[in-house]
């Protein structure tokens, strides 16, 4: 049923956060026992949006419907319905990096210390792709009613099972199921920020940022390779690494290889605040700050080849 075998893992991960999530939520413990738990639930519920990401760029099943049937679950460990992935992220960032249709685009960044940025990139962006989504889904009702008809399902039965959550014990809800899905859309947003602050923005090689660590690349399907996944969006995680070695990395700056991700967060954005600095050591100019421009497909623009997650 997988495309790929390597999708096992991915299959666990999501096997896992829902074990630790029901786990959590019957065994209720003390805050001390609680603290490093929710902790890891958090991450594992981000680890869970990367797989998103993924999914709709490359489905994990070979039918149709089991992947429509997996994105329901999944849209259960982000918080967020799977294809609401599609808008702000294929066909506004992918297509449109970096430029006034980026609804995620690194210049809403506006501070020169970057730890500043760290934690308002979400806010100063997140209006925009709640517009975007909304625009696109309203715009979908009639040009791709499939699509339409999945993300319906995916947000009712997100928000049937948070409501039926709350009404059981809301402050479980809040602890164990909505604070990691906070985190999640949080960690998988500000990673843009990381992997495209500071490169050239229209450079055909040097427009992301790489994370190559090994242990980084396993529990993250190689999100850290992501100048190859702009260049081959539709490439599954697991051919990525071999894609860069031989595609990439020949005509890439090698200064936007970093091999260790937590060494770069610390350098880029906590050591004395972080100063916000390009690939090449030098200061980031931020540009005038700039208006979004509809980036919405019509029935003319919209791309053959875009990807719609179970849709694809």
């Amino acid at each position: 049923m997988l495309r790929y075998k390597t999708d096992r893992r991915t299959l666990t991960f999501i096997a896992s956060y829902f074990g630790f999530t029901a786990a959590i939520w019957v065994w209720d413990p003390v805050w001390f026992i609680a603290a490093p738990l929710i902790l890891m639930l958090m991450v594992l519920s981000w680890i869970c949006a990367v797989i998103t990401h993924n999914v709709i760029h490359c489905p994990v099943f070979k039918g149709k419907r089991t992947n429509k049937i997996f994105q329901v679950f999944l849209s259960m460990t982000y918080g967020h319905p799977v294809s609401s992935f599609v808008p702000g992220h294929n066909l506004s960032h992918h297509r449109f990096t970096e430029t006034p249709r980026d609804v995620m685009r690194t210049s809403k960044a506006r501070h020169s210390l970057n730890i500043l940025n760290l934690f308002t990139f979400m806010p100063s962006v997140g209006g925009a792709i709640f517009k975007g989504e909304w625009l696109f889904t309203k715009a979908m009702r009639t040009q791709r009613p499939t699509w339409f008809k999945q993300m319906l399902i995916e947000f009712v039965v997100l928000w049937g099972v948070s409501i039926a959550l709350i009404v059981l014990d809301w402050q479980k809800f809040l602890l164990y199921f909505y604070l990691p899905h906070f985190f999640a859309a949080w960690g998988i947003i500000t990673i843009n920020l990381l992997q495209h602050d500071g490169a050239e923005a229209h450079s055909d090689w040097n427009h992301s940022r790489n994370f190559t660590g090994a242990l980084f690349g396993w529990f993250t399907f190689n999100n850290g390779w992501h100048t190859a996944h702009h260049i081959k969006p539709g490439l599954h995680w697991s051919l990525l690494p071999a894609y860069h070695d031989e595609h990439v990395a020949p005509h890439m700056d090698p200064r936007l290889d970093e091999p260790s991700f937590f060494r770069y967060v610390w350098r880029a954005y906590l050591w004395k605040g972080g100063q916000r600095l390009r690939y090449d050591g030098t200061p980031v100019v931020v540009p005038e700050a700039m208006e979004d421009e509809n980036w919405v497909p019509t029935p003319k623009t919209m791309p053959a080849d875009m990807s719609l997650g179970a849709e694809a």
